[in-house]
């Protein structure tokens, strides 16, 4: 990558993704968003006055778009199409297959890909994975990363960059020089240490080890009240389905009120996210085992 010409500093990913829209669409374009999804995706169709279409992420598609199912009309139509994995909130991490599928997708609808990545750190092999197909792909591609706040967790240090076609990235960085004065740079500095201290490295690894032994223990203790988790590799979040009968606003209130426990209700990331709720492995293994035991108290599950 050219870091003059291909690259853009910005103060968080949420910045990028919102400000794209504004940036490189005109009102009334096509936008495709993944749904569920980030709920932020919506507030960059409002600034740009872009239209957009939703595709579905569904369990038995281990939650990777269909995009075989996204009619022609809808393709050819569409301007930039929003990807996400590893995925908020399903926690799902997409295949190299996926992947390929995708570029070749792009290139034959002339569709721009950009890809959220502000759960990489919790995935390597996907952040591989992705820039060798985009290497490949549509030049009309961007690729967002986190280097520093999350994986370091620092949420008050928002940094990111935005990497990918030059004409994209210079659309991107003049905005920014409109609406923003530089990022201070102290928290530069550390972003360049999260991307090249060896000893901020060794810390995301052990993060994720105690990302993984929370997921471990919260799996475990949901299978043991017939609550069966979906696989999740790619982020600090469960996602889960809710028993027969409820909504996912109606299982959270339930939980909230009965259990006390606080869960957020899928259908808050999209109406295919309704049905699940999404956990979040914020505690030691022994709060999540006991937040399920609490939950199995209330004899919902089979």
């Amino acid at each position: 990558l050219d870091s003059q010409k291909e690259i853009c500093v910005l103060g968080g990913s949420k910045i990028g993704l919102v400000e794209l829209p504004w940036a490189l669409m005109n009102p009334g374009d096509l936008l495709l968003l993944p749904d569920p999804g980030y709920p932020d995706y919506l507030s960059g169709v409002a600034l740009g006055r872009v239209d957009y279409e939703t595709f579905p992420l569904l369990a038995e598609n281990d939650f990777l778009p269909d995009l075989a199912a996204i009619p022609e009309e809808i393709a050819r139509r569409a301007k930039f199409i929003y990807i996400n994995y590893p995925n908020n909130p399903t926690g799902r991490v997409a295949t190299s297959d996926f992947y390929q599928d995708l570029v070749a997708w792009a290139k034959k609808y002339q569709v721009g890909v950009v890809s959220d990545f502000a759960y990489v750190p919790w995935a390597t092999r996907a952040m591989k994975i992705l820039a060798f197909c985009l290497h490949r792909g549509p030049r009309r591609s961007v690729l967002n990363s986190i280097p520093s706040p999350r994986p370091l967790t620092w949420p008050a240090g928002r940094l990111a960059f935005a990497a990918g076609n030059a004409d994209m990235i210079e659309a991107l960085n003049l905005i920014q020089d409109h609406l923003f004065v530089s990022i201070f740079p102290a928290i530069q500095d550390a972003g360049v240490a999260a991307l090249l201290d060896p000893q901020a490295k060794e810390a995301i690894v052990q993060l994720n080890q105690i990302y993984d032994q929370r997921r471990e223990a919260f799996v475990q203790a949901s299978a043991k009240i017939g609550w069966q988790a979906f696989p999740s590799k790619g982020s600090f979040y469960a996602w889960m389905p809710v028993p027969r009968g409820y909504t996912s606003q109606s299982f959270a209130d339930l939980l909230l009120e009965k259990a006390h426990v606080a869960v957020a209700p899928g259908v808050g990331f999209g109406q295919a996210g309704d049905g699940y709720v999404r956990i979040g492995l914020l505690v030691e293994p022994e709060r999540l085992a006991e937040a399920v035991e609490r939950i199995g108290a209330l004899n919902l599950f089979g």
